[in-house]
């Protein structure tokens, strides 16, 4: 006998009150075929949610007990899904520009004549939630306007709003707001410099940063960071950080943006999981892509991924099919940190002109940072101290990335662990989606 995983569905007895599976939300299912004595078992999970049942038990020349455990990681946020009030929505608007200085209600029509009918040549980017406009006040101030998508959430404008109460030079600064009809319209001060993510795609702007610039970037974005997680009076978690939502003023000094994925956390060593991972690839945590946990940690991984992009000019692309976690850049620069050859890491445009000990400190942060185990990661304010002061020596080296398998089929359906004992069977189910499953297949005599 033998147990095959294939990602197809089948049909099952559902006789028993105990079976709870919804077809909506995915079903496990057993199959036994009795000419052959094989075993199907057939996982189709649901995009959105973790199953939900708790046995099945199915009868043939081998009876089979299957008891499916999802694995505790964190507290699922279900005010992710929440459906937009407006009434509630303009409440909540008012209440933050009544405490928050700086904080002021937008004319819709004057946001209007600002981006010119919200025209496509005035479109900065997409975001994850909206499309964000230049506009120009009649004062001559520019701002910059995200008009948010039917697909965003009360959850993710609610996020949003938690920058009118943080206030820090690294970080974006919300101005206000504007509901009209079906219109959720938020308000930011204009970055002169665009995004860091046009400085590290498009090669000739690539130019006008030099180490000391970038150097600073990196700073910012530690301090910034700190910030987030310690000095605002609440863990907050932005979950999506990538060169796109790193914004650049007059002076090149970043500013973290998008705040649409940012969540609180109860504590500084507190996760949550949910099941609508946001990000890019090539930033996420591994917790985070595979299993939707979400933690402090998360963010410094994201940021040692920064660092090393910031440094190399390079991109970090993750190889599903060969169960990479990391990325090509992350195990590329642990390698060259290793053989002490970090001047190939070093974007070429550089030249020759950077500080060795600060590129090599830098490197070896970033690494500690993009740790597999979130356990292995440094908190913010230990990457504050060790980038400001070159007499902290480093408490320890980061550990190798877990090898690439080679050869092997496209991972991204499901992958097994499989151990068995006389006539139990446990099985441990991961994939790409956020939840990891355990199954037991009790094995007991023909009846």
């Amino acid at each position: 006998m033998f147990i095959r995983l294939i990602p197809l569905i089948s049909l099952v007895d559902n006789s028993t009150n105990s079976r709870r599976a919804k077809a909506e939300e995915g079903v496990l299912s057993v199959v036994t075929d009795n000419s052959s004595s094989h075993i199907r078992s057939v996982l189709k999970p649901s995009p959105a949610r973790a199953l939900e049942f708790s046995e099945i038990k199915v009868q043939g020349a081998t009876e089979l007990c299957i008891v499916e455990e999802k694995t505790s990681v964190g507290k699922v946020n279900m005010q992710e899904q929440k459906i937009f009030n407006i009434e509630e929505l303009t409440e909540l608007c008012t209440r933050i520009e009544e405490t928050c200085v700086g904080f002021a209600k937008f004319n819709f029509f004057q946001i209007v004549d600002a981006t010119d009918n919200f025209s496509e040549r005035r479109i900065l980017g997409l975001g994850g939630f909206g499309t964000v406009y230049k506009g120009q006040l009649p004062n001559g101030l520019m701002i910059a306007i995200k008009r948010l998508d039917e697909h965003a959430t009360v959850f993710d404008f609610d996020s949003e709003l938690q920058l009118a109460k943080l206030q820090h030079a690294n970080l974006t600064r919300l101005l206000g707001w504007c509901i009209h009809g079906k219109e959720r319209i938020l308000v930011y001060e204009f970055m002169q410099n665009g995004s860091l993510d046009h400085y590290i795609s498009e090669r000739t702007k690539g130019q006008v940063l030099d180490w000391s610039k970038r150097f600073k970037i990196i700073t910012g974005l530690t301090e910034g960071l700190v910030y987030l997680h310690k000095g605002s009076m609440s863990c907050l978690v932005h979950r999506d950080l990538k060169p796109h939502n790193i914004l650049l003023d007059y002076n090149m000094s970043p500013k973290i943006a998008d705040f649409g994925s940012a969540r609180t956390l109860s504590s500084d060593v507190a996760e949550e999981r949910t099941s609508r991972v946001v990000g890019t690839s090539g930033y996420k945590a591994p917790e985070y892509a595979s299993q939707g946990v979400y933690l402090l940690k998360t963010d410094v991984f994201s940021f040692g991924i920064l660092v090393l992009v910031i440094i190399s000019g390079r991109k970090n692309t993750i190889l599903n099919k060969q169960g990479d976690t990391v990325g090509d850049l992350v195990r590329d620069a642990w390698h060259m940190w290793k053989d002490q050859r970090l001047h190939d890491l070093v974007d070429p445009l550089l030249g020759d002109r950077y500080e060795v000990a600060e590129i090599t400190r830098c490197a070896q942060v970033a690494l500690l940072c993009a740790q597999e185990d979130p356990a292995d990661r440094p908190a913010m304010t230990d990457v504050a101290a060790m980038l400001n002061s070159e007499n902290i020596s480093l408490p320890m080296e980061p550990k190798q990335p877990t090898a690439l398998i080679h050869g092997c089929a496209d991972r991204d359906t499901a992958s097994t662990y499989m151990s068995q004992s006389g006539r139990t069977i446990d099985i441990t189910i991961t994939s790409s989606a956020p939840m990891s499953t355990r199954v037991r297949i009790i094995l007991d005599p023909e009846v």
